[in-house]
């Protein structure tokens, strides 16, 4: 039987109670001094040695105690060719460990080269796989296209941009039609016939999801109403300022009473708390796991 993403995540997050998603987001300023080489310009080998000695000490951080980590590939691309053969081992090493890998990508493009990104990460021949990707639907439904038929084929999963965290995300996203309906419900609806035939034969969860900020839980609630089955990817909690009860908004409950339906990331919040630049390995590693247990914690009880 084929693997199907959102099946595969909802049934791990059940088990976990939580729906954490760790950002793997490694900002070259904030790398802490236990693992920094050299000048950490972009472009010096000793860089890219450290981010990767750094994400896989995350990695084995989190252990089993989540269920997908999210690397944002604009932190590897700016080390260059050094920096894309970290993400590819850094991927790797991640679904060895069990961790579905939702690569943060935003790609939006038509014709042969949406077919070519999607063939790039999400394909049967893809280096580095991943498990889902994000993307930018405002070149219309032929970009989306190749990616569909991908997730499909392959069983993956996909998170389309439709009410995103940061401040500006309302100078085009929440413009008004003319039927009255903000852009960002028109994009939820254009989507609503593609998440259904994605559903989940196990959960009824679709591997069509959509990213919806944790800043805005009001609008989270009316795309919920347009995506019943969809997983929401919830950026803007933690660090960004959304907090748990915010960003679960648009969940809902599951079998087990629990709210469900997404995952929430935290980067900065997980990677950089503080305490943790310091160059004392225990005193890093207190730190991290003292951070993730909160999130943890704070999502489960919000939860319930």
């Amino acid at each position: 039987m084929q693997r199907h993403f959102a099946d595969d995540l909802i049934r791990r997050q059940r088990e976990l109670e939580h729906p954490l998603c760790v950002g793997l987001d490694p900002h070259l300023d904030r790398i802490p001094a236990l693992f920094r080489q050299g000048s950490m310009e972009p472009s010096a080998p000793r860089t890219a040695v450290a981010i990767e000695a750094f994400l896989a000490a995350i990695l084995d951080r989190l252990g089993d105690r989540v269920a997908v980590v999210k690397p944002q590939i604009a932190f590897f691309e700016r080390l260059g060719w050094r920096g894309l053969e970290v993400l590819a081992r850094i991927v790797e090493r991640a679904r060895g460990q069990g961790l579905q890998v939702l690569l943060d990508a935003k790609r939006g493009d038509i014709g042969s080269t949406a077919a070519g990104y999607a063939a790039a990460y999400l394909g049967p021949q893809a280096a580095p796989t991943c498990d889902a990707m994000t993307l930018n639907p405002y070149l219309g439904r032929d970009a989306l296209a190749p990616f569909l038929a991908t997730a499909r084929e392959c069983g993956r999963g996909l998170f389309v941009l439709v009410k995103t965290s940061n401040p500006g995300s309302g100078d085009f996203q929440d413009q008004r039609l003319e039927d009255g309906r903000a852009l960002f419900e028109a994009v939820a609806e254009a989507l609503a016939k593609d998440a259904h035939e994605l559903r989940g034969p196990v959960t009824g969860w679709s591997s069509l999801g959509v990213v919806v900020g944790a800043t805005y839980p009001g609008e989270s609630e009316r795309v919920r109403a347009r995506l019943p089955h969809s997983l929401f990817l919830v950026p803007g909690y933690g660090a960004q300022g959304g907090d748990a009860s915010a960003a679960l908004k648009g969940f809902v409950r599951g079998p087990d009473g629990r709210l469900e339906g997404g995952l929430v990331n935290s980067s900065r919040g997980i990677l950089f708390p503080p305490g943790s630049d310091t160059a004392d390995a225990a005193a890093w590693e207190g730190a991290i796991d003292e951070a993730l247990a909160r999130a943890i914690g704070e999502l489960a009880e919000a939860s319930v």
